[in-house]
């Protein structure tokens, strides 16, 4: 197995990807879909530029998500302030429902993924992984 970051990356990533998709079988969820319902769960009623930038995901791809969200009863899109240009995105109750499983689902993965993990070394490697990240979004000069 290559070591080098970028694959380990790669695979972890594959591999919650396949867990959370085995999980939510059945669901009528699919990828991509847990990521919105995550990011709303902090932020329903964000707007679609909001959960692009929130969720990583391109604004095209973004909106036939929640096209295929809304036409499936899990999330409602809303003008707010008499605003026609922007409009934002609810959670539904049927999405509420989703988004309790979509959670117990990233619970489970992530409980399995630490796994014989002390919890000094998971609070370190969430640390370094962290800075990893504001790494990589940080625009250069």
């Amino acid at each position: 197995m290559d070591s080098s970051f970028h694959y380990l990356i790669m695979a972890e990533q594959a591999m919650l990807q396949k867990g959370l998709l085995a999980r939510l079988r059945g669901s009528g969820l699919t990828l991509g879909q847990p990521k919105i319902l995550d990011y709303l769960k902090e932020h329903d009623g964000a707007s679609q530029k909001e959960i692009a930038q929130g969720s990583h995901i391109e604004a095209g791809t973004l909106t036939s998500l929640l096209n295929r969200m809304e036409d499936r009863g899990m999330v409602e899109r809303r003008m707010l302030h008499g605003n026609r240009r922007n409009s934002y995105v609810f959670l539904t109750d049927r999405g509420k429902e989703l988004l309790c499983l979509v959670t117990e689902s990233f619970e489970a993965l992530e409980e399995k993924a630490f796994h014989s993990i002390s919890n000094e070394e998971r609070e370190q490697f969430m640390q370094t992984l962290s800075r990893i990240y504001m790494n990589l979004t940080t625009k250069e000069d």
